[in-house]
């Protein structure tokens, strides 16, 4: 006890170096603390996205990228799927319920979805949370339109404004179908996810909308297009571009996903969410690992710091080290002391550098989720942290054995005569 206490008194006698130490341990640790929070947050407001759909169905091709399109919005699709095959899997007697979607349109860099009321009855996302209006309702007619609440407050819209859809995707969209506008008649609340920065409209809107097109080209001009005269019952789509499928039983899925691989009408392929989100991760892991070792520099840095701090005192520490050794103290306890310093200043940054990481994810977690849509969840103090605080720690002993080692040096040589 005596060791820490004269520990102590030497720390508190250099308070404002001591403070400075701890303050730049602090920032490092928090820091690195924060990133892994922010890592273990991207995958969880990723991966619960979408929640409680055994299978993605869509056009053959790569499952990371049917993914990417159906649940994050991101990419487009290479081919559709015919809605008689759509139809055929929705009455398939294993299928609970399905999910359509039809995208390549957008508005104002926001993109559309085309899809059923199966989307705002069965979607799941955070396990059992599903889509919920905060204004207006579900669209029932093919001119009606509901908006993410990202897209709502973006652009400023209301119940009851006029939206005209684009035909394609952001820059890329190559004509406005501003002859069939969409009424908006509900705003959806906030959920963090990709739903929010989306459009949604009905399937019979998105075949509206493309009425007298051709191979995906628009009418030519002066063709006549009976926009005026369609009714809902003679928009059926004649393809999707994928669909959500949950099983009556979770032993049907394989079964279900094998079956559709191999459905003989046309090439469809089935992917399960979760395999597909864990090659997504996959494909990452190298940005995740570079960003834990950027961390760990900066801990480094603190830590040489710490180093710096107290090797610079050791001049200037000479006669109170000799003092020390003409007490009856000796080698092994003046180097004891030096590295209950520094432990004492690494325990002391950890420990202010976890207050400051709570605190940072409390300040900013609304703003995060509201400008990037990533939920940082509060996870309390997890056996990572631990693991992290355990290295941090162990660095500062090791690398306070620097000065401990050099002031026992001192001791040997000096006696009490200090040289200058």
């Amino acid at each position: 006890m005596l060791l820490f206490s004269l520990a102590w008194q030497s720390l508190r006698n250099r308070r404002v170096t001591t403070l400075l130490t701890v303050f730049s341990i602090a920032l490092s640790v928090a820091l690195l603390l924060g990133v892994e929070a922010l890592r273990v947050s991207a995958r969880e407001s990723f991966s619960s996205t979408i929640s409680g759909t055994d299978l993605i169905v869509g056009a053959r091709g790569g499952g990371l990228q049917l993914l990417l399109y159906t649940v994050f919005r991101m990419g487009t699709a290479t081919n559709n799927v015919k809605y008689e095959s759509f139809e055929e899997w929705s009455k398939h007697p294993a299928v609970a319920w399905t999910i359509p979607y039809s995208l390549g349109d957008s508005h104002r860099g926001f993109r559309v979805v085309g899809t059923n009321e199966n989307f705002y009855k069965q979607y799941r996302f955070r396990k059992t949370r599903k889509v919920e209006f905060i204004a207006g309702r579900t669209p029932a007619d093919f001119n009606e339109a509901a908006l993410g609440s990202d897209a709502a407050e973006k652009l400023g819209y209301k119940i009851g404004a006029k939206v005209t859809l684009t035909h394609g995707i952001g820059a890329a969209g190559i004509m406005d179908h501003d002859d069939k506008p969409f009424t908006v008649v509900g705003i959806l609340d906030k959920t963090s996810t990709p739903i929010d920065r989306s459009i949604y409209i009905t399937l019979e809107g998105m075949s509206a909308i493309h009425v007298g097109w051709q191979g995906g080209a628009p009418p030519e001009p002066g063709e006549e297009v009976p926009s005026a005269r369609l009714k809902k019952e003679d928009l059926k789509p004649e393809a999707i571009t994928a669909f959500l499928l949950r099983a009556k039983s979770r032993i049907d899925t394989l079964r279900i996903q094998r079956d559709v691989n191999n459905y003989l009408p046309e090439p469809l392929m089935a992917i399960i969410p979760g395999v597909a989100m864990g090659e997504l991760w996959s494909t990452v892991k190298y940005a995740e690992i570079a960003l834990e070792i950027v961390g760990g520099f900066v801990v480094l840095v603190g830590l040489l710091g710490m180093l710096v701090a107290i090797y610079t005192t050791l001049n200037e520490r000479r006669r109170e080290m000799a003092i020390l050794r003409a007490l009856g103290a000796g080698p092994i306890k003046i180097l004891s002391l030096f590295l209950i310093e520094s432990l004492m200043l690494a325990a002391s940054g950890c420990a202010l550098g976890v207050g400051l990481m709570y605190a940072g994810i409390a300040a900013l977690q609304g703003v995060v989720e509201k400008q990037f849509g990533l939920y940082l969840r509060w996870q309390g103090f997890q056996p990572e942290h631990g693991i992290y605080l355990g290295l941090v720690l162990g660095a500062a002993v090791l690398i306070g054995l620097v000065p401990a080692w050099r002031a026992y040096r001192n001791t040997l040589a000096d006696g009490l005569s200090v040289r200058v």
